[in-house]
């Protein structure tokens, strides 16, 4: 398991979005002699999507940072990190993490700032679309509502040689935690660490069925966002 986390502490605000955009890095790196698929037709790297749900984990992370310092700095990195990453959403509520979203809160957090507004606007232009990702078709998106203590499962299919990553964002209000157990129930991974993001990686699963559990720790509903590649 893979389980990287900024954590909130005074500082130079611009050290600390340099250090997002490091770690958003480490989590996108390819290993050697992989590629990345830039446009149709060409090799499609397995791991791609993985990354790709790292990477909106980092700006979930990211987008929460700037929340707690009203910072629209930060905020519009997040944007932009979220940005580059298509979707597959499934059946139920659309995303409430986007990069829509998180350029709204920016705007918010500018109050007069020209240059922050400006710079808005030019991230929501409708030509600003994904139009060519290094993260493939992107990861699968489907949101839940979670009741209190409420544990939602479902089922993955893990594929020989590739990396499975699996990762829920919480709306923040709640600890989100999330395990992964094969068809014997033996957990896998858990990350139970006290926060509204969780994350799983299997680096070499197993083929076969895997459970994922997404369970609200709160006392109060939570949406949450769950990823998987």
């Amino acid at each position: 398991m893979e389980h990287r986390r900024i954590r909130s502490g005074r500082g130079n605000a611009g050290r600390v979005i340099a250090f997002a955009i490091a770690l958003a890095a480490t989590w996108i790196a390819a290993p050697a002699g992989s590629q990345i698929r830039s446009g149709p037709g060409e090799p499609f790297d397995l791991d791609a999507e993985a990354r790709a749900i790292g990477q909106l984990v980092t700006a979930a992370e990211v987008a929460d940072w700037a929340r707690d310092r009203r910072d629209a700095e930060a905020m519009l990195v997040a944007s932009r990190m979220m940005g580059e990453i298509r979707n597959r959403s499934q059946s139920g509520d659309a995303p409430f993490l986007t990069s829509a979203v998180l350029l709204q809160e920016a705007e918010t957090l500018a109050a007069d700032d020209p240059d922050i507004l400006e710079r808005v606007r030019r991230q929501q232009s409708p030509n600003k679309g994904v139009r060519s990702s290094p993260f493939g078709p992107g990861p699968i998106v489907l949101v839940r509502r979670l009741r209190a203590r409420e544990t939602y499962s479902f089922t993955v299919e893990a594929r020989r040689d590739e990396v499975l990553r699996v990762a829920a964002i919480g709306d923040g209000d709640t600890n989100i935690d999330l395990t992964i157990r094969d068809a014997e129930g033996v957990v896998l991974c858990n990350d139970g660490s006290r926060d509204h993001y969780p994350v799983c990686t299997l680096n070499h699963p197993r083929p076969g069925t895997l459970r994922v559990e997404v369970v609200n720790r709160g006392g109060v509903w939570s949406r949450v966002q769950i990823l998987t590649n």
